[in-house]
Order: structure tokens, then C-alpha cells, then sequence
């Protein structure tokens, strides 16, 4: 109950970003007016939106209950990214650098969890089982590197760092995208299965009536 009260609540916070955006947006097609606070208030429901998003993957992969660290994380990270992002949006003084290297770094955190937890959400037969320990692998050490990236010298990064974070953002897209596939191979393959099981016992059943009938009972 409380999971899916969670997820409730995620998705009307995705309503509601939603809809104060495409109203900001239609006040500004139509009167031409979007001055700082206009601005200020569509970037807030624009993070708020995007909290709802990754909030709603981890809330759907924690109403599974097949693990709880991943996506608890994740509705943390969101949040705190949350709060952090309006803050920075509202505030007009000059902001230190390691908030900015904190607030990326929690961002991260908070799209990594919730990515992991959306793959996880597919049921993979044992021929496709391999895809998530890679897509744990990639996710976990693209976030690894993006957040020492973040608290690094930009100017020092070297350039196998860079080639790194390069391979691992195509892996994890790639995996990103053939995870449903896979879902839906293995779905296929599971109906595949009952229908050779309910052929099997129908035969079966018609071979016991034709033992009961030879027996005369």
C-alpha cells in the first residue's frame, strides 16, 4: 500500500509539472511576456517533473519486492536533486563550486538508480540474464567515472577517461534499448512453453483415457 501510495504521488507530481509547463508555455505563445520569474517557475515544475519521472521507476521496481537498496536510493537521490536544482534555480547569489559539483553528482546518483531500477522491471530468460549483470557493470562504473569527472580538475582529465565515459555511454544506451526486446523474447519464449506443457498433458490425458477404456472402467 505504501509503495503504491508512493508512485501515486510521483505521478501526480508529473501531472501537475506538466501541466503548470504547457501552461507557462501557452501564456507565453500567446502574450509574449516571460520574464524572470516566468522562467524561474517553469524550470522548477521542470524539475519537479523530471523527480516524477525517475521517482516512478524506482517506486515501480520497489513494488515488485525484489529489492529495496536501488530504488530507495534512487527516490532519495531524486529528491535531494530535487531541492537542490529549485535551489539553485530561485537563489541569485554566486554559488560555490562544490555545491555545483554536489548537486551533479546527486543528479547522477539519482538518473543511475533509477535507470537500474527500470531494466530491472524486465523478466529476462536465462539466454538474455547476462544483459543485466552487464547493464549493472556499465551503469555503475559510467556513474563511478561521471562522479569523479565531476570533482576532478576538467583541465586533467585524460584523454582514456574521456574514451571510457565514450564506450560506456554507448553500452548502456545500447543495453537501455534492447532490454524490452529481450523482455518480450523471453515472454514469447515462456508462452512458447505453456503451450508445449498444456500439449504434453492433453496428450497424456487422452493416453490415460484410452488405458481407462481398455481396462473397462
Amino acid at each position: 500500500m505504501q509503495n503504491t501510495n508512493l508512485k501515486r504521488i510521483f505521478l501526480y507530481l508529473l501531472i501537475a509539472s506538466v501541466g503548470v509547463s504547457a501552461l507557462l508555455g501557452i501564456g507565453v505563445i500567446l502574450f509574449g511576456d516571460f520574464g524572470e520569474f516566468e522562467t524561474k517557475i517553469l524550470l522548477t515544475a521542470l524539475a519537479v517533473c523530471c523527480t516524477s519521472v525517475l521517482g516512478l521507476a524506482c517506486g515501480a521496481f520497489l513494488e515488485t519486492g525484489r529489492e529495496k537498496v536501488v530504488p530507495v536510493g534512487g527516490i532519495v537521490f531524486a529528491i535531494l536533486s530535487a531541492v537542490l536544482w529549485i535551489y539553485l534555480i530561485w537563489q541569485d547569489i554566486v554559488r560555490a563550486e562544490w555545491f555545483v559539483r554536489a548537486l551533479f553528482s546527486v543528479t547522477i546518483l539519482a538518473v543511475s538508480c533509477s535507470l537500474v531500477s527500470l531494466l530491472s522491471l524486465a523478466r529476462l530468460d536465462k539466454r538474455f540474464i547476462w544483459s543485466r549483470y552487464a547493464a549493472h557493470v556499465s551503469i555503475w562504473s559510467l556513474t563511478a567515472i561521471l562522479i569523479y569527472f565531476s570533482w576532478s580538475d576538467f583541465n586533467r582529465i585524460s584523454e582514456l577517461i574521456s574514451r571510457a565515459i565514450g564506450v560506456l555511454s554507448i553500452i548502456v544506451a545500447a543495453l537501455t534499448v534492447v532490454t524490452p526486446v529481450f523482455h518480450w523474447l523471453s515472454r514469447k519464449q515462456s508462452a512458447e512453453e505453456i503451450d508445449a506443457e498444456i500439449a504434453r498433458l492433453r496428450a497424456r490425458i487422452e493416453e490415460l483415457e484410452k488405458q481407462k477404456s481398455n481396462a473397462g472402467f
